[in-house]
């Protein structure tokens, strides 16, 4: 599954881990103003930034884009040198790719943001002195279109490029189970396991690994902003006063909802599995009766099919509770982040800016710690697909 495509593995995520944290370190100990040694402009690093879209060639910036180039290469250049994998280029500086477009609609969504206060304060005055220059309303919506261009525009090309980025690591599996195809014949429904289970593991690795680097980067860049927010909204309801209000609200919610549907859903992964097993039974017997008279016999058939049958009852039935579970944390967790913030509103605290930024912030967090619970039914295919794949491979390691 990873070794087809990833130069070792084990070694290149772990190398992934470090090399991230050494990085984030740096940058936070005072390298984001190293690029004044560079010739950037003093101070450029604590300046503040335009709530618009030049901020996006701004110097902090443009010194971010230099650092993460510079980064990639050294460490493309250490696995080259390690590895001689014939898919690391796209392994290695595909994923770094997906990781800056990744980074750069966060950036979009810090920028828009910001963009909230003085638009929602803006309306708020207009509403208050009973009207005011239509020129400045729309000369703010110009602001979020081109902004929200840049997003757009990242977007298109990192749904082409992941599109790309999941067939070649298909294409990897695919090459590796057929070079080795006389070991693996022989096991129970190989034939899907090379052609679907490859596609369907490397299009949910790829949707799962892009929102956990998504959550991890809207935390590295909202959870500084909903510490400084924190200030403005002192009381929680029920809990009272509270230092860092918002961000304990946002990771008690979450924590409360991962661990509730985890416990809920930890029998589907093992019925999604025995789903895909009894199918392959089924199929397998249905084209050794294209070519064989005393295959797929109706007793056999109905036999077998009564096993799907039984499987798949047992799959709704789990899913059933875990559906109501997972709908009522939704429904309520659009209420939550407005009822975290009634004690400061009761108390006159709040602009309506201030309400419009506090909320997106604290949804942005709060939805990146809920990252398991968002994705938890995809885990679950996942973790089916990653185990039929690993029994196909044991064969191998035998």
């Amino acid at each position: 599954m990873f070794k087809s495509f990833f130069p070792n593995p084990k070694w290149f995520f772990s190398s992934v881990v470090v090399w991230f944290i050494l990085n984030l370190a740096f940058w936070y100990s005072g390298g984001k103003t190293w690029g004044e040694f560079l010739g950037f402009p003093n101070g450029y690093a604590t300046a503040e930034l335009p709530i618009s879209v030049s901020r996006f060639w701004s110097a902090q910036f443009l010194w971010f884009y230099l650092w993460f180039f510079v980064s990639t290469v050294i460490f493309a250049l250490f696995w080259q040198w390690k590895s001689d994998n014939k898919w690391q280029n796209w392994s290695v500086h595909g994923s770094a790719f997906i990781i800056f477009n990744i980074w750069l609609t966060v950036q979009v969504s810090v920028a828009i943001n910001a963009w909230y206060v003085p638009f929602w304060d803006m309306i708020q005055q207009i509403l208050t002195r009973g009207g005011g220059d239509l020129s400045l309303l729309y000369a703010e919506s110009l602001t979020f279109i081109y902004i929200a261009a840049i997003s757009v525009t990242a977007g298109v090309i990192m749904t082409f490029f992941t599109s790309h980025y999941i067939f070649r690591w298909r294409t990897a599996m695919t090459e590796f189970y057929v070079e080795h195809w006389q070991q693996l014949r022989n096991v129970e429904g190989a034939s899907q396991r090379v052609q679907e289970d490859t596609m369907r593991f490397a299009t949910i690795m790829e949707d799962l690994g892009v929102e956990f680097i998504k959550a991890i980067l809207v935390l590295i860049a909202f959870l500084p902003l909903l510490f400084s927010l924190s200030e403005k909204v002192p009381m929680l309801p029920i809990v009272g006063e509270v230092k860092y209000s918002l961000v304990w609200a946002a990771i008690g919610w979450a924590l409360f909802g991962t661990f509730l549907l985890m416990v809920v859903g930890v029998k589907l992964p093992g019925l999604e599995f025995n789903n895909q097993k009894v199918e392959a039974a089924y199929r397998k017997e249905l084209v050794y009766g294209e070519d064989y008279t005393d295959r797929a016999e109706p007793a056999t058939l109905q036999t077998l099919f009564k096993n799907i049958r039984k499987n798949y009852f047992k799959l709704y039935f789990h899913y059933a509770y875990f559906n109501v579970v997972a709908r009522w944390y939704g429904q309520l967790d659009i209420l939550y982040s407005l009822f975290v913030l009634f004690p400061a509103l009761a108390a006159g605290l709040l602009t309506l800016g201030l309400i419009n930024q506090i909320s997106g912030v604290f949804d942005k967090v709060r939805e990146s710690f809920q990252y398991l619970v968002g994705s938890w039914k995809t885990i679950i295919e996942l973790l089916s697909i990653r185990k039929r794949l690993k029994a196909f491979e044991s064969i191998l390691d035998e």
